[in-house]
């Protein structure tokens, strides 16, 4: 299957309301909310909110395009649209189809959409449609999970067919609770676990995001499995809770499966531009948890935690940053990213992080759709890349990359592609980035990243409100500082600086150079540079110690070929950039 790469921004939709308007695009670039990445036959698609979608061949030029959901979403939703979610308080269809996800299955040989069909007072309907292609047509087939529903009206549901005997589940109350189990039926995000089983996460605020498997011959939930009625873990109607609660922000779940581990990806905050919307991130060993963070904290809180959004739960791994290789402006610095999910390119398992985001200096709706690497580190997690994706996969340091910023620069300022060794030896190497060059001498030598690093934390306590400090900056937007990674793996930053450490004497003394700031290594290597894997590294800074990848990426400000590290520590995501020239 082939796309044809979209040269023209894309077209005004006819939206039910101005909230729907799609602001102008620079050529290539889509606005789809809540995007759902999905590949086939090395063609991308994205499906979203108010059923836009799009597809590319390259992850980066995307081109828009139309099916019968998207021009009719009558024809197929009506039904379902008047027996469940319709009310006085959202008479329109249009802009009620929330937050899809496609998956392959199997053994029906169909391509599955599990759509939110949203009400008012989250009397909401996530059903199942099915295609033979991505880009074509869809079928109707049922309703998978319910919500907002109460005694009064919860026999136009499947609710009694689950729970069966009242007396063996308890009533219905605690399905009216905002703390508890009323949660909204919006968020779909379909699963294929180890064992072939499909598994759908869903939910949203309140009472937290829950799983139940699906039946692979139909698609819509397996009526034969029972779950018990357990406070914060099970509940009989929506199956096993793995995050979330008591109020708490947590939305738009989405799951990946990598070297052993599940990680779990949920956006926290609000998602309007000084809404603080932002990626966690979670891990565990089984699909159905428990998950927790880096500091052992876990996903389902054990009571309310006013404003979670800047909290210490889970590691944020994206946040508003403005530096000098982009953003670096603020109608291009990302703010409240949010919703994502994971693609797991099919030529090389590199795992690309698609969320949508707006920006500091644009309208509150105008946002688009970004894409950025996901890199695996050492410890077992998984760190972003430090600029977007623009069509250049993360490589390893090496001899050349690492001493010529202009490898790999066309000069044309977009779209520097930077190939991996052809002497890759197989498809686990590319993985895991331990792609050697033929020659030993070829490594990146530490001495060849050390240099003068432009360095950013992911502050998870703070997000852009639309307030300034008090030195004029944005709250929440994260600035870099100056950091040197020395040759001898010291970590310095600034000056020659006096101090007194004889205060009694009252003898001043100056230091030999900039202060330590604390040590960085390439995981493996020897004294004399000679190591095992080129991308690998730690570093410690100010008493923290961050596992992480260097990788050399083109720059968003101009494609200029750049050795970057990202790393997770602590909980706290950090991003360097080295300054050449």
């Amino acid at each position: 299957m082939t796309a044809t790469t979209s040269t023209t921004e894309p077209t005004t939709e006819s939206p039910a309301d101005e909230r729907f308007v799609e602001h102008p695009l620079a050529p290539g670039r889509i606005a789809i909310h809540d995007p759902a990445i999905v590949e086939d036959n090395g063609t991308y698609y994205v499906f979203g909110t108010h059923r836009r979608c799009a597809r590319s061949t390259d992850l980066v030029h995307w081109e828009r395009f139309e099916n019968n959901l998207t021009r009719d979403p009558a024809s197929l939703l009506g039904g379902i649209w008047e027996a469940w979610p319709k009310q006085p308080e959202n008479p329109a269809l249009e802009g009620n189809t929330w937050a899809p996800d496609v998956i392959w299955n199997d053994v029906m040989r169909k391509w599955c959409m599990y759509l939110s069909v949203n009400g008012h007072e989250f009397r909401s309907v996530i059903v199942l449609l099915t295609a033979d292609r991505l880009d074509g047509d869809w079928t109707y087939v049922g309703p998978v999970v319910y919500s907002g529903f109460n005694v009064d009206n919860v026999g136009r549901t499947d609710v009694p067919r689950v729970l069966g005997d009242e007396a063996a589940h308890g009533d219905l109350s605690r399905y009216a609770s905002l703390k508890d189990t009323r949660i909204n039926a919006i968020d779909a995000a379909p699963i294929r676990c180890d064992h072939g089983e499909l598994w759908m996460s869903f939910g949203s605020w309140f009472g937290g995001i829950w799983m139940f498997k699906l039946d692979p011959k139909t698609g819509l939930r397996d009526y034969s499995v029972r779950y018990p009625l357990v406070h914060d873990s099970a509940d009989p109607y929506y199956g096993v809770k793995v995050a979330g609660g008591y109020w708490n922000s947590g939305e738009g779940s989405y799951f990946v499966h990598r070297n052993g581990w599940w990680y779990l990806f949920m956006a926290y905050g609000w998602l309007g531009r000084t809404g603080g919307y932002q990626i966690r991130l979670f891990r565990s060993r089984n699909l159905v948890g428990p998950y927790v963070d880096q500091n052992g904290n876990p996903a389902i809180p054990n009571g309310e935690i006013p404003d979670n959004q800047t909290k210490d739960t889970g590691i944020r791994l994206t946040s508003s940053v403005k530096w000098s290789g982009g953003p670096a402006d603020d109608d291009t610095v990302e703010v409240s990213q949010g919703h994502n999910s994971v693609l797991t390119r099919g030529s090389d398992g590199r795992l690309f992080l698609t969320y949508h985001t707006r920006f500091i200096d644009r309208g509150d709706e105008d946002y688009e759709t970004h894409v950025r690497e996901l890199l695996p580190t050492a410890d077992g997690w998984l760190t972003a890349a430090p600029y977007e994706y623009r069509g250049a996969a993360a490589v390893p340091p090496t001899a050349a990359n690492t001493s010529d910023p202009t490898v790999g620069d066309d000069d044309d300022g977009f779209d520097d592609y930077i190939v991996a060794p052809s002497s890759a030896p197989n498809l686990a190497a590319r993985l895991c980035h331990c792609v050697r060059p033929v020659h030993e001498s070829d490594l990146a030598h530490p001495s060849l990243v050390s240099g003068d690093y432009e360095f950013v934390r992911h502050d998870p306590h703070a997000y852009f409100n639309g307030t300034r400090n008090a030195d004029g900056t944005w709250h929440g937007v994260n600035l870099p500082e100056t950091i040197t990674l020395q040759p001898d793996g010291r970590v310095t930053s600034g000056g020659v600086v006096d101090f007194f450490d004889t205060p009694d004497a009252n003898l001043p003394r100056s230091t030999d150079g900039p202060v330590s700031r604390g040590s960085w290594r390439m995981l493996g290597a020897t004294p004399a540079g000679v190591h095992c894997c080129d991308s690998d590294m730690a570093i410690t800074i100010d008493g923290m110690t961050y596992t992480g990848v260097f990788a050399v990426l083109p720059r968003e400000t101009d494609g200029r070929a750049t050795l970057t590290f990202s790393a997770i520590g602590g909980n706290q995501a950090i991003w360097g950039a080295r300054i050449e020239g």
